[in-house]
């Protein structure tokens, strides 16, 4: 792919209000809703896009969060900045009897009394200084606290190692209480700081903190105290930060806020009547719509905004933003204030929109992020006042955990009871609207619900999209046939790239966290599940996996060398929408479509939570709405452009320079959609895979073996040695092979946990060569047998069978072909250690059964004493 320009740098801006509470009662709850706050969020993002601070697809809102999802996101944007951080929050700020910390209270903040108050469901300043904002890359970071007491968070930033780089604004002195204001107004401090960041040409902390000490004076507020309500400034002197752009915004200068001409009450929320929420009209906001609507009709001709239906550069990375962001956490305590309202067309004010919450699988974040962005300026989400109907937060967590919460702990979401189990903190908030990557985990929740869940779901009966599980190879590596590409199994397709370079690897994300690795492994599994360790011996385990496709394809250029030699499976529509990567250069892949492998397959679905009708009609209204615009021509555009195909045809929406990119416009076959069963098992079995292991060890005791027996590399030696891959978890047992005339095997230790000491005696006292000829045919398939019946509970199988490969009739023709068929059936693989050169050759039968079952085979070639410790640590739990 084309590399990333390295001056572009990466700037984020998270505004974060908390307007909502859900303990308002004594004696353990806040004081009180913050209604100004709603105002808040939309306000200044208005004003840093005006002051061009940020573009508007910079900054990300994140309204009345819980604590769980605020350190989610903040760590997310401390993570991904490069240049500027900003973070705002507005909500009710608290401080201990010393005054010496101060506490960030989230939706869920609580204050329990006692000999050592608890501050509950609240962010402390400190914590998060170091563990967040400690974290990042930032260059340069800003925090703005706008609560009661926040200038007592001054003493947490003297103590920060690190406050080179980090200024903290906060909106009034240390120890003092203020007032929110108006309740359909935004709070005082964020009107005056929106007011000042959107007069554009930017400014700098100084300047901004005595432009904000002057506004404050002139309008006459007063601390709760009536002290002089003075905001505070802490920064190294050598941190220059500059908010916003040298030039100046095109279009007409704004008017002064608070300073307005009489207004009629403009358009409101239905379930406020014609005022604000406690029924009063509007104040007055002389002219502001108008004038924004010239600013903005300006703005729009001098300013190039993408077309959603035009696809990116082909190789353009489209996931991170390349602009620079800065963290402003904004805090207002027991008194808050609430941002400029929104504009609409005609001079009117627009009361803030009602917030859908879309929860959706990591993978599709970044697709229905920017669907979500799309539909936000949509036609369809614009009043015939020019306000916007519907606000809509997206967000991500693990496949498996949203699975999991969804379907036995919807009672949890809802009020969590301990630590153990709380959906809020893993997974986020209660969201609106769930996109699940496939319509499986739909019927994986409903088959399995809680009796008593207090969550609904109500799926749509068609999927947005279809993107198929693709096995991404390195262009010099890869198939050159369209045959070599399409209408083989993955298995099949591993083995041909394998064949082709002997040191290609495969790596896939991970099955529990996101549902593309969940859907490669359904596909590296087989059918009914048969092949689990054959499926993961096809993979690179080093280390642990990408948490996302997304990051795997980031991760693989690190290395040139394994970026040119490692496949990956991934979802195919990542081949045109590129990832978030740093790295400068990614190789060019080819993508190949195993035919059962099933696909990505988004849906939208419905989530209705018992004692959520508040405001159930108006919800019910925008998530229609939003999913009416996302299932039309706005969202098959953006994912169109984000390179999916349709869910009807399986065609490729945007099929332009598909080729160039790797892909192939209508391959076929494809596989059907995951199944339920299919996708639980294999999410089962992955995660029994790495406990405890089954070793089943044939070793050829036939006289042929005789000159092949002694020593640390003969056939009880090597046996010997491997044992110390297996741990006392691990079940195993040893066969001698030699047909005595009393069936083809003689147990040297009986299947089971041993110590390895213990074990190591049985070989060395009861290991023989006998005076008779091995029957491999029938040693394996009653092998096969054994490992079928131990096989229920998904642990890693592996059967090792140590021989000099002197098989004579006994395994040809019908004989061979049988177990063949068998090992090829699926479930424990096969290393065969050859005591001998040529064993392994191809065609060799050791080599075809080793093949066949997904395992290896190992002769005189390799060193086989490293190599069989290496194979049966990967089993078992011993040592690697």
């Amino acid at each position: 792919m084309e590399p990333q320009d390295a001056g572009e740098s990466m700037d984020r801006a998270l505004l974060i209000g908390v307007s909502e509470y859900d303990f308002t009662e004594p004696p353990d709850g806040v004081p009180n809703d913050l209604p100004a706050v709603r105002h808040n969020l939309t306000a200044l993002r208005e004003a840093l896009v005006r002051g061009r601070v940020f573009a508007e697809q910079e900054i990300r809102t994140l309204p009345s969060p819980y604590l769980a999802d605020t350190g989610r996101v903040l760590q997310r944007a401390a993570k991904e900045a490069r240049g500027l951080l900003l973070v705002y929050f507005a909500g009710h700020g608290a401080i201990p009897s010393g005054g010496d910390e101060l506490y960030l209270q989230m939706r869920d903040a609580r204050v329990i009394a006692g000999e050592h108050t608890v501050f509950s469901g609240a962010e402390k300043f400190s914590d998060l200084m170091a563990t967040v904002l400690a974290t990042s890359e930032a260059s340069r970071i800003v925090v703005i606290l706008d609560c009661c007491f926040a200038g007592n968070a001054a003493r947490v930033w003297e103590h920060f190692e690190d406050k080179r780089r980090v200024a903290v604004l906060m909106s009034v002195q240390a120890n003092h209480r203020i007032d929110a204001g108006d309740r359909r107004t935004p709070t005082p401090f964020t009107a005056e700081l929106a007011a000042l960041l959107g007069e554009g040409g930017g400014i700098g902390l100084p300047a901004l903190l005595g432009a904000l000490r002057q506004r404050m004076a002139e309008r006459g507020h007063r601390t709760l105290r009536e002290d002089r309500w003075e905001p505070q400034l802490r920064a190294d002197a050598g941190l220059k930060v500059r908010l916003g752009k040298g030039e100046e915004p095109q279009g007409v200068p704004l008017p002064d806020p608070l300073v307005p001409d009489p207004l009629p009450p403009g358009p409101v929320p239905p379930d406020q009547g014609p005022g604000g929420p406690d029924g009063s009209p509007w104040p007055p906001r002389g002219g502001l719509r108008a004038v924004l609507a010239a600013w903005r009709r300006t703005r729009a001709e001098s300013r190039e905004r993408p077309d959603p239906q035009e696809p990116p550069p082909s190789h353009r990375p489209v996931l991170r933003f390349a602009l620079p962001a800065l963290l402003v956490l904004g805090l207002l305590g027991f008194g808050l204030y609430g941002p400029l309202g929104l504009a609409g067309g005609d001079g009117t004010h627009c009361a803030p929109p009602l917030e859908l919450r879309v929860l959706t699988d990591p993978d599709l974040e970044p697709t229905v992020r920017a669907a979500a962005d799309a539909y936000l300026t949509s036609e369809g989400n614009t009043t015939d006042a020019g306000c916007r109907r519907t606000g809509v937060t997206v967000y991500s967590a693990g496949s498996s955990d949203v699975v999991g919460a969804l379907r036995g702990h919807t009672g949890d979401w809802q009020e969590p009871r301990d630590d153990d189990v709380n959906p809020q903190r893993d997974v986020g908030p209660q969201p609106d609207v769930w996109i699940p990557a496939s319509r499986a985990d739909v019927d994986r929740v409903l088959h399995e619900q809680d009796t008593d869940a207090v969550a609904v779901l109500e799926r749509e009966a068609s999927p947005l999209a279809y993107s198929p599980v693709v096995l991404a190879v390195p262009q010099e590596i890869a198939a050159d046939s369209l045959e070599g590409r399409t209408a083989l199994g993955l298995t099949e397709m591993v083995r041909d790239l394998t064949a082709r370079a002997p040191d290609a690897a495969v790596r896939r994300p991970d099955p529990e966290f996101t549902d593309s690795g969940l859907l490669a492994t359904v596909g590296l599994y087989g059918a009914e599940g048969r092949a689990v360790g054959r499926g993961e011996r096809l993979l690179d385990r080093e280390g642990p996996p990408s948490p996302t496709a997304g990051e795997l394809l980031c991760v693989l250029p690190d290395d040139d060398a394994v970026d040119d030699r490692t496949a990956a499976l991934v979802p195919e529509f990542l081949m045109r929408s590129g990832v978030a990567c740093d790295s400068t250069t990614r190789n060019r892949r080819m993508a190949q479509y195993p035919d059962d492998v099933p696909g990505m397959e988004p849906v939208f679905v419905r989530v209705r939570w018992s004692g959520g009708d508040r405001d159930a009609a108006d919800r019910d209204a925008s998530v229609a709405a939003f999913h009416d615009w996302l299932s039309g021509a706005g969202g098959r555009a953006v994912f169109a452009r984000y390179g999916f195909r349709s869910a009807d045809t399986r065609e490729l929406l945007y099929r332009d320079g598909a080729s160039d990119l790797g892909m192939i416009y209508a391959p076929a076959p494809l596989d059907e959609s995951a199944g339920r069963d299919a996708m639980e098992r294999a999410l089962r079995d992955y995660q029994a895979y790495g406990g405890p292991g089954r070793v089943l060890f044939l070793l050829d005791s036939s006289g042929s073996m005789a000159d092949l027996w002694q020593g640390p590399s003969g056939g009880p030696g090597l046996l010997r040695q491997s044992l110390g891959g297996l741990g006392t978890a691990d079940e195993y047992g040893v066969w001698a092979v030699a047909d005595t005339g009393d069936g083809p095997y003689e147990t040297l230790l009986g299947f089971g946990t041993h110590r390895t000491p213990d074990a190591q005696r049985a070989v060395d006292t009861r290991a023989r060569v006998r005076d008779a000829a091995a029957d491999p045919h029938a040693a394996l398939l009653a092998a096969f047998e054994e490992m079928e019946r131990r096989r229920g509970d998904g642990r890693p199988q592996l059967i090792v069978h140590i021989t000099d490969g002197e098989h004579g009739a006994r395994l040809t023709g019908g004989r061979l072909t049988e177990v063949l068929d068998r090992a090829a059936a699926g479930g424990a693989p096969v290393t065969v250690a050859v005591l001998g050169s040529g064993g392994c050759d191809p065609g060799r039968p050791d080599r075809r059964i080793a093949d066949a079952s997904g395992g290896r085979c190992l002769d005189a070639g390799d060193d086989i004493g490293a190599a069989l410790h290496d194979e049966i640590a990967r089993t078992g739990t011993g040592e690697g």
